[in-house]
C-alpha cells in the first residue's frame, strides 16, 4: 500500500496564528476566554480549545465581561467596537489575508465600484467583509446567480479566500462579457491554490482519494469538491473512525489531502488507521 501526502499538510499560516493567538491568551488563566463563533472551522481542534477553558459564543449578550478573540475569518467593524465599549478585552486573530480582503472590498466601494464577492453568502469570511465594506454589493456563489446581478457599468471584484481557481475564472470570464469597466482582484490565498493543486495532481495518481478536515470548513469541501471530479473514488473525512475498510479493497494507491485548518495529527491519525486495516 502506498500512501501519497498532498503537499502542504497541517495549518495554513492564518490559522497556525489565530491558534497561537488563542493559546496565548489561554496563558492569563482568565476565567472568561470567548471566541464570537468558533476561532477555525475544524470541530476537533476547537473541542481541544473548549477543553482548555475557551468559551465559544454566538452574540455578547448575557455573557459576562472578559477577553473576546476575533475568529481567524474576520468580524463586522461595528461588533467589535460593540465589544469594546461594553469592557471586553478585544484580541484579533484575523487572518492577515483576510484583513487584505476586506481592505480591498472597501477600496473598491470608495472608488465607486459596484461590489462583486465571489464566494459562500453565509460564509462568515464573507459576512466580514461586506460590513468591512459597508456599500453595494452582491455575492455570487455559482452561475445561478448571474441573472441576479444589476445592470451597472463599473464593477469591482474579489473573491474569498478559499474559493477555487476555476469558479473565479468562470465568473470573472461572465463578467467580462456584460459589463464595461471592471476591477478585479485575485485574493485567494496563495497556500489555497497550492493545496488545491496538489489535491488535483495526486487524485489524478490514487485508487483512493481521502480529504481530512471539517465538514464545516470551505477550502476542505473545495479540496473534496475537485478530489470528486477527478476521482469518484474521493471521500472527505473529519477524523480516522470515518474510514471504512471496503473503501481500501483492492486500493494500491491513496492520496490524502488536509484542509488548512487541518492539524497534522489528524492527517497521521488516518494514515494511522489504513496501515491498521491493510496490514491484515
Amino acid at each position: 500500500m502506498e500512501i501519497i501526502i498532498a503537499e502542504p499538510i497541517g495549518y495554513c499560516y492564518g490559522v497556525e496564528r489565530a491558534l497561537n493567538i488563542t493559546y496565548e491568551a489561554l496563558k492569563s488563566k482568565s476565567d472568561n476566554i470567548y471566541t464570537l463563533g468558533p476561532i477555525i472551522h475544524n470541530p476537533q481542534v476547537v473541542k481541544k480549545l473548549k477543553d482548555n477553558g475557551i468559551k465559544i459564543i454566538e452574540n455578547l449578550e448575557n455573557v459576562d465581561i472578559g477577553t473576546l478573540i476575533i475568529r481567524a475569518h474576520g468580524i463586522d467593524p461595528k461588533k467589535l467596537e460593540r465589544a469594546r465599549k461594553m469592557g471586553f478585552k478585544v484580541i484579533d486573530a484575523t487572518c492577515p489575508f483576510v484583513k487584505k480582503n476586506q481592505k480591498r472590498a472597501t477600496q473598491l466601494v470608495k472608488e465607486g465600484y459596484f461590489l462583486v464577492v465571489i464566494g459562500e453568502k453565509e460564509h462568515p469570511e464573507i459576512l466580514g467583509i461586506l460590513a468591512n465594506a459597508n456599500g453595494p454589493f452582491m455575492v455570487i456563489e455559482n452561475k445561478s446567480d448571474y441573472k441576479k446581478l444589476p445592470d451597472v457599468k463599473r464593477v469591482g471584484v474579489i473573491t474569498q479566500t478559499t474559493q477555487s481557481m476555476e469558479n473565479f475564472i468562470s465568473v470573472v470570464s461572465y463578467l467580462l462579457e456584460k459589463h464595461k469597466e471592471i476591477k478585479i482582484f485575485n485574493t485567494i490565498c496563495d497556500e489555497t491554490i497550492e493545496r488545491q493543486k496538489s489535491a488535483r495532481n495526486i487524485a489524478n495518481k490514487v485508487d483512493l482519494m481521502l480529504v481530512v478536515g471539517g465538514k464545516n470548513s470551505a477550502n476542505t469541501k473545495r479540496l473534496a469538491e475537485i478530489g470528486k471530479s477527478i476521482n469518484e473514488n474521493t471521500y472527505h473525512i473529519e477524523t480516522s473512525e470515518e474510514i471504512i475498510k471496503k473503501w481500501l479493497k483492492g486500493v494500491k494507491k491513496v492520496g490524502i489531502s488536509g484542509g488548512a485548518s487541518t492539524p497534522k495529527w489528524l492527517i497521521d491519525e488516518a494514515i494511522k488507521k489504513i496501515k491498521k486495516i491493510t496490514s491484515h
